[in-house]
């Protein structure tokens, strides 16, 4: 596996080689290549997450002038979710130049999913390290931000509930539940308030005019509150 071949492929030049491999290195493959003087990718995972969110939150930030704050937090996780930078990682063919044990080599699916979702924002961040914020947002802008038309044509960003959920389950292992809390005003335009609970705490109270739109709002929130960017 050459990960060189991978960057020559997309038009980038790595200064430092190591950095390029460590991104592509999963915690598994260190458990049967002991030898391996590099560490896994999971460092480099963190910082690429950060600088992912910053570029991408900026480059929404200048194009949705009249969006409001929650628009472009929906929109931003939509963006930087499992399923949106596992898809960009295929297309890209980081499958290909992984180091994985011989296990996670046959894995599929949402397991799959997440490894290249992580790998890509590894190189985001060994890229950062390497070659600074402005190769990032050329990187972002030629292989992410072209998925935004998508999104926001098909309104992907407005599923917050299935984004929240995603996320609560990879982190907690808990499926999250919604509880009205408050009904007010007449009946022709009552408002409901929604709690989104894990188990018995409560993460974000959301409101809508429909217990459906109260709970977006809750999930919305509740993304925000727990620092999720979404699905990663």
């Amino acid at each position: 596996m050459n990960q060189e071949a991978f960057t020559q492929k997309i038009g980038i030049q790595f200064r430092d080689k190591n950095l390029l491999k460590q991104a592509f290195i999963h915690r598994s493959y260190l458990n049967e290549n002991p030898d391996e003087t590099l560490d896994h990718n999971e460092r480099l995972e963190y910082l690429g997450d950060a600088v992912l969110e910053l570029v991408v939150s900026e480059y929404l930030f200048r194009k949705f002038p009249e969006k409001k704050e929650g628009e472009l937090t929906a929109i931003r996780a939509a963006l930087v979710n499992t399923h949106s930078l596992s898809n960009a990682a295929g297309i890209l063919g980081m499958d290909e130049y992984l180091f994985l044990s011989k296990g996670e080599t046959k894995s599929e699916g949402r397991s799959r999913q997440y490894i290249l979702a992580n790998t890509f924002e590894a190189f985001v961040g060994a890229l950062f390290l390497d070659q600074g914020i402005e190769a990032v947002k050329d990187f972002v802008a030629r292989h992410l931000l072209t998925h935004l038309d998508t999104i926001l044509k098909n309104n992907l960003w407005h599923d917050a509930k299935s984004s929240f959920q995603e996320r609560a389950q990879e982190v907690t292992g808990i499926t999250p539940t919604y509880r009205v809390l408050e009904e007010r005003g007449p009946d022709h335009n009552k408002i409901f308030s929604v709690g989104v609970f894990l188990e018995s705490e409560c993460v974000a109270t959301g409101e809508g005019y429909s217990k459906q739109e109260a709970e977006q709002d809750a999930a919305h929130r509740a993304l925000r509150a727990k620092h999720w960017t979404e699905e990663k």
